[in-house]
């Protein structure tokens, strides 16, 4: 198997992405790790069957619709971008549990310097990573956990990749986060 095939192709254009993150900010978006084709466009969730962009406008969290192309407009509406993992592969299996690790020391930084009101997990393996001794299966929508004292909120995997949730399922996770923003 080669780097390409690892989803780790070392070249110039396949980099982290840049968290889009505003000083007042309700809600941080925690994805994995960016795709290769979000580290090829240097932009969040930009992978073709990706729905992310569509779900949070039919869900109401943002009035009109944005592309991957748009994703530092999220910020006009108190929202932030990052990623758990910053190096970018092509799916979860090239990621180490070393990435995980600092993955986690890094997004507890984040969230200490910019205080989220809630911090949305953008699919449960996610979850899972930050909370290794939870077992079982893992409900969407508000945890009784917290990552710095902030509400967790856990979303399904927008990814076309991701045949677990159907986009019904998704669409109402997206919009159980917006009524609890208008609490």
């Amino acid at each position: 198997m080669n780097d390409f095939e690892r989803g780790t192709m070392p070249s110039a254009r396949l980099r982290g992405l840049p968290d889009r993150i505003p000083s007042d900010l309700r809600v941080l978006f925690v994805g994995i790790n960016p795709g290769l084709r979000s580290a090829e466009t240097g932009h969040h969730f930009a992978g073709p069957s990706n729905r992310f962009w569509r779900l949070l406008h039919e869900s109401g969290l943002v009035p009109e619709h944005l592309g991957y192309e748009d994703d530092a407009r999220v910020q006009e509406w108190g929202y932030g971008l990052t990623n758990l993992i910053p190096r970018p592969t092509s799916g979860i299996d090239g990621l180490t549990k070393e990435d995980y690790l600092s993955g986690r020391r890094l997004l507890l930084s984040k969230i200490r310097r910019r205080r989220p009101r809630v911090v949305a997990l953008v699919g449960v393996t996610i979850f899972r990573a930050l909370f290794p001794e939870m077992r079982g299966k893992v409900a969407l929508g508000l945890q009784k956990e917290t990552l710095e004292g902030k509400c967790l909120f856990v979303l399904p995997n927008p990814s076309g990749r991701n045949a677990t949730v159907p986009y019904r399922g998704m669409l109402a996770a997206f919009r159980k986060l917006r009524r609890y923003l208008e609490k």
